[in-house]
């Protein structure tokens, strides 16, 4: 498939690696940075079309925000691990269930602003829990330069490969291939949110570390099983 993901922004918090541990199936291991397991909130638009084929107007645009942490899997590669991801859109997520086996929920969301300021609002609808949902407002700084951008940023936020559980057991990935981040610098305004909660993590405790980015054109490969056999 061919995505953009436009206006979008990475909220990131630390927790201890055995918590998110325990929300991994079997063969994933939690990635760690600076001793910590990182989770981040993503709320972003979305445009998903075929290769050679337009956008549908109002089918294949919308918001969607996902929480996601990073991983290593038992083949040595590593990618993100999707907690949850929301969309305004019910067929892409019921498409999204039954193609990519991942944990979509289909809500209500809106997304506006502009390159100075960011406001997303979501509310899940199906299933549940009922009623969680994240609201988020984001004042949008300077692009960082690339000599300006640390190992940890590109650890956040440069990720080409995501996860799956198999229909009957094991794993399988898919492939992200995109040009490099525009980042900015950015700070929360406003943040209300309980997808993270909703996840199964306890609320985070701190102020995320955040990076917005004006968004980037993406092609997602096809999944395919993960190798049992680890990489020497």
């Amino acid at each position: 498939m061919i995505h953009r993901w436009d206006q979008l922004t990475f909220l990131h918090w630390p927790y201890e690696p055995e918590i998110v541990q325990a929300l991994l199936p079997d063969g994933l291991s939690v990635e760690t940075y600076g001793g910590n397991a990182w989770v981040g909130l993503v709320p972003f638009r979305m445009e998903v079309r075929l290769p050679r084929a337009p956008a549908a107007p109002w089918l294949s645009h919308f918001p969607e925000t996902n929480v996601r942490t990073y991983v290593t899997a038992p083949d040595g590669t590593t990618g993100v691990w999707f907690l949850s991801l929301d969309a305004a859109r019910l067929p892409a997520v019921v498409g999204a269930r039954a193609t990519y086996r991942l944990p979509y929920f289909w809500s209500a969301m809106s997304l506006d602003g502009d390159h100075h300021r960011m406001s997303y609002r979501c509310v899940r609808r199906w299933p549940g829990p009922r009623r969680a949902g994240s609201t988020a407002e984001i004042a949008i700084g300077q692009p960082y330069q690339p000599d300006e951008l640390t190992d940890f940023d590109h650890y956040l936020t440069a990720r080409w490969r995501l996860y799956s559980e198999m229909r009957r057991g094991g794993l399988r990935s898919a492939l992200a291939q995109h040009d490099p981040w525009l980042l900015h610098r950015a700070e929360v305004i406003k943040l209300d949110d309980d997808l993270v909660r909703a996840s199964g993590l306890p609320a985070p405790k701190q102020r995320p570390i955040v990076h917005w980015s004006p968004g980037v054109e993406v092609r997602i490969g096809l999944p395919g099983a993960v190798s049992g056999r680890s990489i020497e």
